[in-house]
């Protein structure tokens, strides 16, 4: 094998930069759903029923086309993270969310039968805040 410099190998071959980094922690994973929100946010997303009254087997297959959920699946970054569908279980599991949590971002019983793309992703947004007010309390009433 012949060493080249990547100059070399451009005047023969179409050098592509590399793929964008995968989203390896929650934080980025959660940073990159709110952006994609953000990114048109009056867009109307249609909102899943009832979530905190379903059986919980039934909660994690709970899906909406045209959800925010469906938002982040349909990102090929954030399926080449490891997303692997738009269900409420798959959002909980990929997301690190707890079921409070992920219903605070897409139940109906918030906004009616559908919301705003960027009132959802003030909801994501809040996941990040939040924990790192209740970071900041645990540091101010935890013995050192």
């Amino acid at each position: 094998m012949k060493h080249q410099t990547l100059d070399q190998l451009q005047s023969v071959a179409d050098i592509s930069p590399l793929s964008p980094a995968l989203l390896a922690t929650r934080t980025q994973r959660i940073e990159r759903w709110a952006e994609l929100l953000y990114r048109n946010p009056t867009r109307s997303l249609v909102a899943l029923t009832g979530t905190e009254h379903l059986h919980p087997s039934v909660r994690g297959e709970a899906r909406a086309v045209g959800s925010a959920i469906s938002v982040a699946f349909d990102d090929p970054l954030l399926r080449a993270s490891g997303m692997q569908s738009d269900t409420y279980g798959e959002a909980r599991r990929f997301f690190e969310l707890s079921d409070w949590q992920l219903h605070e971002i897409v139940c109906s019983c918030h906004t009616g039968a559908t919301m705003q793309a960027g009132w959802a992703a003030g909801r994501v947004r809040r996941v990040l805040n939040g924990s790192k007010i209740l970071a900041w309390l645990r540091k101010g009433f935890m013995p050192h």
